[in-house]
């Protein structure tokens, strides 16, 4: 499983570029999951439907499925930020993870999205996380990058960078997300103490 991150300030095309990766890449005969960061409190189920119910009722997890979707959604019993391995180590098995947000996780391999229209300065010089600049305004970079620039327009090209440095990316999970007494698939919960 190769994961790769994607980090950049709000407005500056992340979740474009990852809407047309993700095809390009199933294209491809890849399989691919994305790890979204959202930083406020969010929901995805409905007051009133049945799964809503039950966690109101408080169910730490539900899992709502169709011959067609899974959702898993729970309830931290104390407020815990999860880790992006915590995460991943979540998904099953893929050939791809591609992680939206999550800018401070130094040890995951990241491209960096720029636009100058949002106004934010770049993040490459000082994260040495930052393999590659995706950038509609490679001339405005204020200093050489350290990796490749990409055209934030080609998306074709990025995916090729992707497929052509894939090693790079080869997950590699921390040790310490497995606890004594746990199996590999089996990673700490955050909110829940450990055994």
């Amino acid at each position: 499983m190769k994961v790769l991150g994607f980090c950049g300030y709000s407005g500056s095309g992340k979740t474009t570029l990852l809407e047309q990766l993700i095809p390009r890449l199933r294209h491809a005969g890849q399989r691919v999951s994305v790890v979204k960061h959202a930083h406020h409190r969010f929901d995805i189920d409905h007051p009133g439907k049945d799964s809503w119910r039950h966690r109101q009722a408080g169910a730490y997890e539900v899992v709502v499925a169709s011959d067609r979707r899974l959702a898993k959604i729970r309830e931290y019993e104390v407020e815990a930020e999860p880790t992006v391995h915590q995460l991943i180590a979540e998904l099953s098995d893929c050939d791809w993870v591609l992680v939206e947000g999550f800018k401070h996780a130094a040890d995951i391999c990241k491209i960096e999205v720029w636009r100058p229209a949002c106004g934010h300065p770049v993040q490459y010089p000082g994260n040495p996380s930052i393999v590659a600049v995706v950038t509609d305004a490679a001339t405005a970079l204020p200093q050489p990058p350290h990796c490749p620039v990409l055209a934030l327009d080609d998306v074709d090209a990025v995916t090729a960078h992707l497929l052509q440095n894939a090693a790079r990316y080869e997950y590699r999970p921390p040790s310490a997300l497995v606890e004594p007494g746990r199996g590999p698939g089996e990673a700490a919960r955050p909110g829940t103490p450990a055994r």
